[in-house]
């Protein structure tokens, strides 16, 4: 399994690699740390080729490498599994372009990152870098809250409106999720207004078969509205893992559109898993 770890050595993201450590400990993975910086100016030679062309040394470059090999260096003094293996990556580019470039590249399974926002009184902020990645990253994103310990995942949510049928390849990420920790997973839907049409009872029956000898339960919850009831839901019924299936206006979208207009964010207590949802919405 080949993982992505954007850092930008701050401790929250710190938290997400141990995190991951802890997570990932008895599986056989490559973790690729990824660090990312842009240069206060530009110069000709930056332009041309990058800074492994240029002939004025950039404290830039000398910051990015210096991170990356302590980062690497306190993992493998922490952890030291032989399951593991590890690779810096130090890149003139922004973060979701150069993240999607090193998972094309190096087949990244899963990324793996902090929220890198900053927390007030009563609410967690995502950061903008990790918008950005939820919103353009082709593939799954999991985010771990600012100072969240890892915990064994035991209990999964996966919210849907069953208004696409996923495809197969992108519910796999949840479906090895469920079974590499064992876990209980639960289908949430929330009915806003009206009973599932004909069309989402085809797409729920079709979920069901895929996830067919998982420890699943579809669950309905009437008259809550989204995305607040799900949260309350994760929150009230002790769930360690909330899993999103994404696409322009679902779940996810509404909750960075609550987050990036309201500019109040919203309560995250627990880490999530974001899979891309490219299925054509039916009706």
């Amino acid at each position: 399994m080949n993982i992505l770890l954007p850092t930008d050595f701050s401790k929250n993201s710190w938290n997400a690699i141990t995190y991951a450590m802890e997570l990932f400990k008895n599986e056989k993975c490559k973790f690729y740390f990824l660090h990312t910086y842009t240069p206060s100016f530009y110069r000709m030679d930056y332009m041309l080729g990058g800074p492994m062309f240029s002939a004025i040394p950039d404290v830039d470059v000398d910051i990015s490498l210096a991170g990356l090999e302590k980062t690497l260096g306190d993992v493998k003094k922490k952890y030291q599994n032989p399951n593991h293996s590890y690779s810096p990556i130090s890149a003139f580019n922004t973060l979701t372009d150069e993240v999607n470039e090193v998972t094309r590249e190096k087949d990244i399974d899963l990324i793996v990152m902090g929220t890198q926002g900053a927390t007030g009184a009563k609410e967690i902020f995502l950061g903008t870098n990790t918008v950005y990645v939820l919103r353009k990253a082709i593939a799954p994103v999991l985010v771990i809250p600012e100072n969240y310990s890892f915990k064994k995942i035991q209990k999964i949510l996966l919210p849907s409106d069953y208004l696409t049928d996923y495809k197969k390849e992108e519910l796999n990420s949840a479906i090895q999720m469920v079974k590499m920790n064992k876990a209980k997973l639960v289908v949430l839907h929330v009915k806003e207004e009206y009973e599932l049409t004909d069309s989402q009872q085809e797409n729920k029956m079709s979920l069901n078969r895929q996830l067919e000898g998982l420890p699943v339960t579809f669950t309905e919850l009437k008259g809550g509205l989204m995305p607040s009831a799900v949260l309350d839901y994760a929150n009230e019924n002790a769930i360690d893992l909330l899993m999103m299936m994404n696409r322009k206006h679902s779940f996810v979208e509404r909750l960075l559109w609550k987050q990036n207009v309201d500019q109040i964010g919203f309560h995250i207590k627990l880490p999530f898993l974001v899979i891309r949802d490219t299925a054509k919405i039916t009706k």
